[in-house]
């Protein structure tokens, strides 16, 4: 239930509002984004690193968003199966999660601005409508999420622009003739292996989104919030959950058979098991009972495909 307890400590509630358990969906991106640098010969340490801090900002800042907008708009009620949101619960007052959601957004400016220095106005682009996207995802007067378009969102946000995005500064900031702060996107920083390489991160970070809004359908549907898993039903829901992990399992077949990459790409499918395992309860199951558990194991499966995948590509 989203009530929360009243003896909560102030430092535990801002955990739960930070929510750290949706971190592997900021950090993952990056890291395979990071093996394919690697693999390509164009690492580069200061940008990897900055990729990292700022698309955790990004991922906590977005969570504060949500947290906020849901509750003034009164979509988390008392009968939420998910985990307790702090502004609904009571545990912090609405103005500080707002001041929270703000802050953490400047921090990530801040870290943006070497980005920006490295990489020039194309990740300029990249971060403002990062920003942009995450508040509108609940906020504002039309927000996205309400309209069946959060799961694309994060499919594009959390895969494809998060690991293009880790390498393409790196390589802007190894490869030859690339000026600071360019303004248009120089040749070789985007490539074919990095773009297919952010389909599997793409994919189980949206899966994550869809277990949420599968276990959310019923409230969900009640508020007004019109989801995918609300416009589409179970069933479409679940088969879109199928196709999305079943992506990450192709993808590493796709590189194991380019020689550049070969077997070691195979790493990922040791994960498996925890795919079937966690495919199980969402096909069976709508309550949060079950699916709490299952988001935080699909959220596991995100972390550990993502390191074995970036290992695989690196070896």
């Amino acid at each position: 239930m989203a009530t929360a307890d009243a003896e909560v400590s102030r430092t535990k509630a801002w955990l739960m509002a930070a929510r750290p358990q949706t971190l592997p969906a900021g950090a993952s991106p990056v890291i395979v984004g990071t093996a394919v640098a690697v693999q390509a010969g164009v690492f580069a340490p200061l940008p990897a690193v900055a990729a990292l801090l700022g698309a955790l900002l990004l991922q906590v800042g977005t969570n504060f968003a949500n947290d906020y907008y849901d509750a003034v708009k009164g979509t988390d009620t008392a009968e939420r199966e998910g985990f307790t949101r702090v502004t609904a619960g009571g545990l912090i007052e609405p103005a500080s999660v707002k001041r929270a959601m703000a802050a953490t957004y400047a921090l990530a400016m801040v870290v943006g601005l070497y980005l920006v220095w490295v990489g020039g106005l194309p990740i300029l682009v990249v971060g403002l409508s990062s920003i942009a996207a995450g508040v509108a995802y609940t906020g504002g007067p039309y927000p996205y999420g309400y309209r069946g378009l959060g799961d694309l969102f994060v499919f594009v946000y959390f895969g494809l622009v998060a690991v293009v995005g880790t390498y393409y500064v790196q390589a802007a900031a190894t490869l030859p003739g690339v000026e600071p702060l360019t303004v248009g996107i120089p040749a070789g920083t985007v490539t074919a292996a990095a773009l297919v390489a952010s389909l599997p991160a793409a994919g189980l970070s949206t899966a994550i989104l869809v277990v949420n809004n599968i276990r959310d359908r019923e409230s969900d549907a009640e508020a007004g919030k019109k989801t995918l898993a609300v416009l589409l039903g179970y069933t479409a829901s679940r088969v879109e959950f199928g196709l999305l992990v079943g992506m990450a399992y192709v993808v590493p077949v796709v590189f194991a058979l380019d020689p550049g990459f070969g077997l070691p790409a195979l790493l990922p499918l040791v994960t498996l098991p925890l795919a079937v395992t966690v495919g199980k309860t969402v096909l069976t199951r709508t309550d949060g009972a079950a699916l709490n558990p299952a988001l935080e194991r699909t959220g596991q499966l995100l972390a550990l495909h993502s390191v074995l995948f970036a290992a695989g590509l690196i070896l």
